[in-house]
């Protein structure tokens, strides 16, 4: 069974930075966009960032100028790099992936659980 295993979040100041991370775990094929989307509390999940597999990224406009994408293809992974942290900022950050598995297999969208971000004094 594949998963994305992300990491990073936690209680920010305003102002501050945090930078996450995400990996699948499980054997697989290959992997192809990869971006991350948040989720605050009584709102609809959002993208925040996506990246291709050439390292094309595209932005939310909400956090253009703030944050990174960037990925490492020999690690399968994809990170969040996020700078001058805003409260509204705060929302469970998902990681999400497109897997084959085999070589034979569909592309798959897969999510991870969520990492926890809190931007407040």
């Amino acid at each position: 069974q594949v998963q994305l295993v992300e990491s990073g979040g936690g209680l920010v100041q305003p102002g501050g930075s945090l930078r996450l991370s995400c990996a699948p775990s499980g054997r697989i094929f290959s992997i192809n966009t990869m971006g991350w989307y948040r989720q605050a509390p009584g709102k609809q999940r959002e993208l925040v960032a996506t990246i291709t597999t050439d390292g094309v990224p595209k932005y939310a406009e909400s956090v253009k100028g703030r944050v990174t994408i960037s990925r490492d293809n020999a690690k399968l992974s994809v990170y969040l790099e996020m700078n001058a942290l805003k409260p509204e900022d705060t929302a469970v950050y998902y990681c999400n992936a497109e897997i084959r598995r085999r070589a034979n297999s569909p592309r798959l969208t897969y999510w991870g659980q969520g990492t926890q971000v809190t931007i407040s004094s």
